[in-house]
This record gives C-alpha cells, sequence and structure tokens, in this order.
C-alpha cells in the first residue's frame, strides 16, 4: 500500500462505517409510524456494524507503523483519528433507540 493510501484508509473506512450505520439506521425508522424506538434485531444490527467496524481498525493499525519521520507518523495518526470518530460519531446512533 502507497503512502497515500495508508494515508487516507482511516477517514475512508470511518467514512464507509457512518454510511452504513446511518443506511441502516434510516431503513429500520422507514417502516415505522412514529418516532418509537427501534425493533430489537434493527438495533442489534446497528450495534454488529459498529462493532466489527471499530475492529477492522485493527489491521489498519498494524500495518501503520510508527517512525521516526513525521511522514511515517502521519499515516498512523489518520488511522487514529478514523478510530476515534467512529468511535464517537456514532455511539449516540447505536445506542439510543429512537427514530
Amino acid at each position: 500500500m502507497t503512502w497515500l493510501g495508508k494515508l487516507i484508509a482511516g477517514p475512508m473506512l470511518w467514512a464507509l462505517i457512518f454510511s452504513l450505520v446511518y443506511a441502516l439506521h434510516g431503513w429500520a425508522c422507514a417502516g415505522q409510524p412514529g418516532p418509537e424506538g427501534l425493533p430489537p434485531l434493527s438495533q442489534s444490527m446497528l450495534i454488529g456494524v459498529w462493532v466489527l467496524g471499530l475492529l477492522a481498525f485493527i489491521p489498519l493499525l498494524r500495518l501503520t507503523r510508527p517512525g521516526a519521520a513525521r511522514h511515517d507518523r502521519l499515516p498512523r495518526l489518520a488511522t487514529w483519528t478514523g478510530l476515534v470518530a467512529t468511535a464517537f460519531t456514532l455511539f449516540p446512533v447505536v445506542i439510543i433507540t429512537s427514530c
């Protein structure tokens, strides 16, 4: 993987997981007549996609080894940024059960 590919892999993985979680949430809420809670199966699927997405960062973190030079540290920092963004921006959507 090239340096640029390693640099954008973390944020791109965040964007993919973000899109999947919000699409699944919208699909689950589309069948609801009002602002009631999500069905339990939909809630489980949201949590499953979120957790699998968080676990997908593990190979990326192993691929981007820290180095002494700045150009070696930037891909690892971008991967950590994607992981933290995935954890904190999607936590409310996954945990809150209203549509």
